[in-house]
């Protein structure tokens, strides 16, 4: 087993963000049905990895803490509303991606309500768990006694954030498919501390800007595949073009698999296709590796990876979800880490 860790890439002066403690058992009244899935345990930790299996993590996440929110505040939600945000002490968060943002900014403890499996450490530890889908209702939210809904999906939760606006819950939607930088401004702004995000998008920016310039200087464009342990009906699947991940792939330097074979999002791909596909490296996030069960139910999940010049040479390698799968404030750590780590590959 390896750990690539790269050097800190330091542009601003910002303090870490402060641990977060727990926050108390989840009532049983609003979580969801027994059967659902449970929520992940922690991320897998590098020293257990298996061997020959590379992490790759970017060390340089910008983050704040002991800020002073200005409230209220009225945004614009990507959904062309204008919302007042009075109180931020509940936050409903839609998503990892907005989670992340919220624990940079040191607001962690402020994640009330969030999606089941949740891979950040406040959406884990928040008070209540929900399953957020397209037929997520208006009541079930409600439920929850929130005082802000953050949803991350123009999809999901156009028509769940008019309804809760009709019902007097401030609700502001941060459009997943967006740049990173400009979610990140746009979260911070619904909290209250405008000024802490744009520092934060600009680190962010300036870390992607590195990245690129990494991957340009590199003569080839290695093939990479990225796989999910969900996204098709509960099946494995890999990312596509307009996937966060795919995007980051490419800005990195490497040929994203998904994009080639014309998947959308996170969509399954035959065995055969992946031995078509000859990826020279496998990609697959923390809370994905625990979904999958390790590395037998990784190779159980695609059995043709073994026959691909990644599967061959056994290079797997395992970033956090947040800095590869979901476009946050983690995306230029994790854009730069892998950008060079695939400038190290050897030659074929």
């Amino acid at each position: 087993m390896r750990s690539t860790r790269y050097p800190r890439h330091a542009l601003l002066s910002l303090a870490l963000i402060c641990a977060l403690s727990a926050c108390g058992e989840k009532p049983a009244g609003n979580a969801a049905p027994a059967d659902a899935p449970a929520a992940a345990p922690a991320v897998t930790d590098a020293a257990r990895l298996p061997s020959g299996w590379q992490h790759v993590v970017g060390e340089d996440v910008p983050a704040m803490k002991n800020l002073s929110p200005v409230l209220p505040v009225t945004v614009t939600s990507d959904d062309g509303a204008r919302v007042t945000v009075t109180d931020t002490d509940r936050i409903i968060a839609g998503g990892d991606d907005v989670i992340a943002v919220i624990e940079s900014l040191g607001m962690g403890a402020q994640v009330y309500a969030a999606p089941l499996r949740s891979a950040t450490e406040a959406g884990r530890k928040a008070p209540k768990q929900f399953l957020f889908n397209r037929t997520t209702g208006v009541e079930g939210v409600l439920s929850l006694e929130g005082s802000l809904f953050l949803g991350n999906s123009l999809r999901r939760h156009t028509d769940l954030s008019n309804k809760l606006r009709g019902a007097g819950q401030a609700a502001v939607v941060i459009d997943d498919l967006q740049p990173a930088p400009d979610k990140v401004r746009k979260v911070a702004a619904a909290l209250g501390v405008a000024e802490a995000g744009e520092a934060l998008a600009m680190h962010v920016q300036a870390q992607l800007d590195a990245a690129a310039k990494v991957a340009a200087a590199q003569s080839r464009t290695p093939r990479v595949i990225h796989l999910s342990a969900t996204g098709a009906g509960g099946a494995p699947t890999v990312a596509g073009a307009d996937s966060a991940s795919g995007k980051l792939i490419t800005l990195a330097g490497g040929l994203n698999i998904g994009t080639e074979a014309g998947v959308a999002n996170y969509s399954a791909l035959s065995n055969e296709g992946v031995v078509a596909a000859a990826p020279e490296v496998i990609l697959v996030t923390e809370h994905d590796l625990e979904l999958f069960g390790g590395e037998a139910g990784l190779w159980r999940a695609y059995p043709t990876l073994k026959q691909t010049p990644a599967g061959a040479a056994n290079r797997v390698w395992v970033m956090p979800d947040v800095q590869l799968k979901a476009a946050s404030v983690g995306s230029g750590a994790g854009a730069l880490a892998l950008a060079n780590a695939l400038a190290a590959l050897p030659r074929p």
